[in-house]
């Protein structure tokens, strides 16, 4: 099996919620394959969101990149509904002045049919994420 970003929209996710929402800067921007596009949170902390794969697949690597994002957790269930997360990754980002944060994760025991991302803190009062790409492969349609 190839493996493909599995956080793309144009392979099937979807961000399913989101704590906040801009009208010019909407959570779908972190999925839609363009560097130029992002979400941003709207204030106040945690921030979340959760991508729905809407299959069983297996994350071997994460890239996120953003800005502002000072720690990070984030969760996987394996549920067919958004339930029962589990902790899975918690990170200390560092702030990188004028350009964006590229924090790369090894994944172990990615199994997952949703993450979900919980900014817990920023390093402002606004925080935004251009994409996350999650590199692995499909395991098995939901049934």
């Amino acid at each position: 099996m190839r493996k493909v970003d599995l956080c793309l929209s144009s392979e099937g996710a979807e961000v399913i919620l989101a704590t906040s929402s801009d009208e010019k800067h909407p959570p779908e921007n972190i999925i839609d394959g363009n560097p130029e596009t992002f979400w941003t949170t709207t204030g106040m902390f945690p921030q979340e969101f959760i991508v729905c794969f809407h299959r069983h697949v297996r994350i071997e690597r994460l890239v996120i990149q953003s800005y502002f994002v000072q720690t990070l957790k984030i969760e996987k269930s394996t549920s067919k509904e958004p339930v029962d997360f589990e902790q899975w990754i918690e990170r200390d980002l560092v702030h990188t002045e004028g350009q964006l944060q590229n924090e790369e994760i090894m994944a172990r025991d990615g199994h997952a049919t949703y993450l979900r991302f919980i900014i817990t803190s920023a390093f402002d009062h606004f925080a935004s994420v251009y994409s996350i790409s999650a590199e692995g492969i499909t395991d098995s349609d939901l049934s």
